[in-house]
């Protein structure tokens, strides 16, 4: 075969669009097979709730997907919400498909002389890349930003191609004007809406050098990039309506929204911190979190990942040999690529190097959550995998993986049959068609992805996150306060609230967000929303709640935000509860230099003065041992999925009693809890399996209750209900694959 280094100029090439467009529809189909039917753990129930209330999720805000989450809400596509915005990552994920698709067909038109071989290598790419672990599991739900910031990358991506064949065409600036707005406006969705610029600059710079000294056109790309970036502006406004999710407030204004407030130096000074994500403080590039070796390792990790996912290292030895066959093949299509379309490789190549190496550098990561385990926990680690921040780069592969299995394919066609064809001035040795339809089975490398990951990133039917949140807030007397932890505790809580419109009676205090202002403002300004009795659960009725007549805080605006991050303390607290018997010990936490308590700690112990007990007062068992570290221990019993503070010391009786390692346990209302409220367990019961490991901990907390439950009834002489019990939390183990907390426990 004769290298071919650039497409010719006599080449009349025209895209396949409708092709294209096939390709992305079936891509398309696949998720919506694979689609979930509801929210899913960490940050999905966050961000759908924030597209559908148009709020604020964390920061810097992520202003145009919530425009574009909100539109996607209400539009009747879907019988909820949680899958309208779920179908939206699907239609970006199949979008970029498509583009990937474009841009493998375009290298390859100098290359196969016919068509139908070249759709074959777009479709190649497409299917590799749709069913990508990463890009897969991010598709059939939305989980943040991440799909729809690959459709912007990939369009850009297309966009630039198509200007780097025809750099003084009539069309030629306009394209760089537009990659320019989509650029802005995909910083708006996410901060990768740039990835793709550094690219661009070098695409120019090696194609036409002279453009970058075009001031009229520079100014021109500018203003449009601010443009894009425009949705930012809308972020104050909604801050001062107050929405229901309002992370970060970037708003001066404190009660109501007012023109003087708005522009306010406050605002300014609040959208700034939010917009650099302040607020996660993440060192310098220079400090670097784990070493680089140990980085790229997390992304080597990762990458295997994408073509055969073993969440429980079932088949190390095969998920390696597919990495190294993938990244090989990845390697070659890269190389194939610069020997045969310089022009669109003057992008592509540096995009690749942006989406690894410098994406890597630039994330500077901890050692990942399942990362070189035989470390333990001496060395810092991500409090979760951080597959998904690599997600443009496991997608981008898919074109260079598939121009690698072209190259590969048409190799095995020349060894079966080829003949001398002249091509202009140049004699080639190409295979004969025979010969490519005989070599064709060497294409099914493409298809591993889609049968190793089926199960693994399939979420068709998984409702047990959105039945989580009900189960937990349904744990929680009418007008109670629930502390949370974090995350994957909390989101679902907001979703259920939120959107589904459950239990919103009940006031969600987050441990890691009250160490904020904005969100004990939060807590003073939100509504007190009358409990759903006739939909609530029947343990409740029977008997008449008192609505709340204030906040949970007797605090004002100012006060709140005058309380410190950490107030020192030389020695032990004596906190009592007025009108109880409550008096315990608060230990003071150690800060490195000196000893004290966190703003979040003062904040449980101002709504427990201000609050209770004519609000129910809880700590969810997400939290930990953190009520017994403050001290509450004597004054708390287990009920359902939380720790309930009562007003005295819990005696023995009415169904309450004594569990080694578990504290009082209240066996009559959590059998009745769990047997007639929760939904969870049904559904936990149905999963194949548990992928997300750092997330384990919710299906471990209905093991535990399920396996405590049943000893507790077994004690009691109530064996029937006992077995019926234990039978769940043994389906429940299985599903999850916690079976050593069952046998744990069992011993």
């Amino acid at each position: 075969m004769t290298a071919i280094p650039e497409v010719r100029d006599d080449l009349d090439y025209r895209p396949s669009y409708r092709a294209a467009a096939i390709v992305s529809a079936l891509v398309f189909l696949l998720y919506l097979l694979t689609l979930a039917p509801s929210t899913a753990m960490w940050d999905t129930s966050e961000y759908i709730a924030a597209a559908y209330t148009l709020g604020l999720p964390h920061p810097p805000g992520n202003p145009f997907f919530v425009l574009l989450g909100r539109f996607f809400a209400i539009l009747p596509i879907a019988p909820n919400v949680a899958m309208r915005i779920n179908i939206l990552a699907a239609l970006c994920s199949a979008g970029a498909a498509g583009m990937w698709f474009l841009i493998t067909e375009r290298v390859l038109v100098g290359w196969l002389p016919e068509r139908w071989q070249r759709i074959v290598g777009g479709s190649l790419a497409a299917l590799i890349g749709a069913t990508a672990f990463t890009v897969w599991s991010q598709s059939v739900v939305n989980e943040k930003v991440y799909t729809v910031s690959l459709l912007g990358l990939a369009l850009v991506s297309w966009l630039i191609v198509r200007w780097c064949d025809d750099p003084d065409g009539p069309k030629a600036d306009r394209l760089l004007v537009l990659i320019a707005y989509l650029s802005g406006l995909g910083y708006a969705n996410h901060m990768a809406g740039f990835l793709a610029l550094p690219a661009v600059a070098a695409a120019v710079a090696i194609r036409r050098p002279r453009t970058l000294l075009r001031w009229r056109l520079l100014l021109a790309i500018a203003g449009a990039l601010l443009l894009g970036m425009t949705p930012f502006l809308t972020q104050p406004l909604r801050a001062g309506r107050f929405p229901a999710i309002n992370e970060g407030e970037p708003t001066g204004c404190a009660t109501r929204i007012a023109v003087g407030c708005t522009f306010s130096k406050a605002t300014y000074d609040r959208f700034m911190y939010n917009f650099n994500r302040g607020q996660y403080s993440k060192p310098a590039l220079t400090d670097r979190q784990a070493p680089f070796e140990a980085q790229v390792g997390m992304w080597w990790l990762y990458f295997r990942w994408q073509w055969l996912r073993d969440p429980f290292n079932s088949h190390p030895g095969i998920q390696i040999m597919l990495a190294t066959l993938f990244l090989l093949l990845g390697g070659l299509g890269g190389y194939v690529h610069w020997k045969r379309d310089r022009r669109s490789f003057s992008y592509f190549g540096p995009l690749m190097l942006m989406v690894t190496l410098a994406l890597i550098y630039y994330m500077n990561f901890k050692y990942g959550s399942s990362q070189s385990l035989d470390l333990g926990e001496s060395v810092p680690r991500e409090v979760r995998d951080r597959d998904y921040f690599y997600l443009w780069s496991f997608s981008a592969w898919s074109v260079w993986a598939a121009l690698g299995l072209v190259y590969v394919w048409e190799t095995v066609a020349v060894l079966l049959g080829s003949e001398k064809i002249k091509l202009a001035e140049e004699t080639l040795d190409l295979p004969r068609r025979r010969s490519w339809l005989l070599a064709s089975p060497v294409l099914a490398i493409a298809l591993v992805p889609l049968l190793g990951n089926w199960k693994s990133a399939s979420r068709a039917g998984q409702t047990d996150t959105a039945d989580f949140a009900a189960d937990m807030l349904n744990s929680v007397e009418p007008y109670g306060i629930l502390v949370t932890a974090g995350d994957n505790d909390t989101f679902p809580l907001w979703y259920a609230q939120e959107v589904e419109g459950i239990r919103r009676d009940v006031i969600v205090a987050c441990l890691s967000l009250l160490n904020t202002d904005w969100y004990t403002r939060q807590l003073l300004r939100r509504p007190i929303y009358e409990y759903d009795s006739v939909n609530g659960p029947k343990i409740y009725r029977g008997k008449q709640w008192k609505k709340p007549a204030g906040p949970p805080l007797k605090l004002t605006m100012d006060q709140a935000d005058a309380v410190p991050s950490v107030i020192e303390l030389n020695a032990p607290q004596v906190f009592r509860k007025e009108g109880t018997d409550i008096a315990l010990t608060i230990q003071p936490r150690s800060f490195g230099d000196f000893a004290g308590l966190e703003r979040s700690d003062l904040f449980v112990l101002y709504m427990i003065r201000d609050g209770f007990p004519d609000r129910p007062f809880y700590f969810s068992r997400t939290t930990g041992g953190y009520p017994d570290d403050m001290g509450f221990t004597p004054y708390t019993v287990t009920t359902g999925l939380t720790r309930k503070l009562l007003p005295g010391v819990p005696t023995a009786g009415n169904g309450i009693v004594a569990v080694q390692g578990e504290g009082w346990f209240d066996v009559e209302t959590t059998r009745t809890l769990w047997e007639t409220v929760f939904k969870a367990p049904a559904s936990l019961a149905k999963r194949e399996r548990w992928v997300d490991r750092p997330s384990a901990g919710i299906p471990y907390l209905y093991l535990r209750t399920s396996l405590v439950l049943s000893s507790a009834l077994a004690q009691a002489g109530r064996t029937d209900e006992a077995a019926r019990v234990r039978a769940q939390a043994e389906r429940i183990a299985r599903a999850t694959q916690l079976e050593e907390v069952l046998a744990s426990v069992s011993r």
